[in-house]
């Protein structure tokens, strides 16, 4: 299985007014994000470093799908990877597309319950520490700015706790 990202660059397309015009997109297999609760009042975060941006963010354990996985699956082994965690149920929230005007990519969004603890795998280019973190403390860090992820943002509001 592999992840495949394709760049398609300047692609005519037809709109529904009748105009053509050239376009620039990424086409995406999709991604996962996974909204793990301890109980009602805790959620499993990670702090990650970003090399784009040059620092720590604060997210949901997420990743894209390998071709040909399904959506719950890859949701199941990111949540092991990233976390270290195996949950017994998984209930799929819904689905967003984050960058639609340049991407193909949708983002399934799952909320993981009855959490067991294992080793996390991390992969090699993913600096991570997790963090248990109260429904409180979560509002707290999107009040002042702390949560800026947008996929993990709408994830929190599909769970109630944003």
């Amino acid at each position: 299985m592999k992840k495949k990202l394709d760049f398609k660059p300047h692609q005519k397309v037809l709109l529904p007014n009748g105009k053509t015009i050239r376009i620039s997109f990424i086409n995406h297999p999709g991604a996962v994000i996974v909204a793990p609760l301890l109980n009602q009042k805790t959620i499993v975060m990670i702090r990650q470093f970003r090399p784009a941006l040059g620092r720590y963010i604060y997210e949901l354990p997420a990743g894209t799908i390998d071709v040909p996985e399904q959506p719950l699956t890859c949701a199941k082994r990111e949540l092991l990877e990233e976390t270290g965690f195996c949950a017994r149920r998984f209930q799929k929230l819904g689905e967003i597309y984050p960058v639609p005007g340049y991407s193909t990519e949708v983002i399934h969004i799952f909320k993981a319950e009855g959490l067991t603890h294992k080793d996390a795998t991390p992969e090699e280019y993913e600096v991570i520490e997790n963090m248990h973190i109260s429904k409180a403390r979560v509002r707290n860090y999107f009040r002042h700015g702390k949560i800026m992820d947008g996929k993990t943002i709408c994830a929190l509001a599909h769970i109630g706790w944003l």
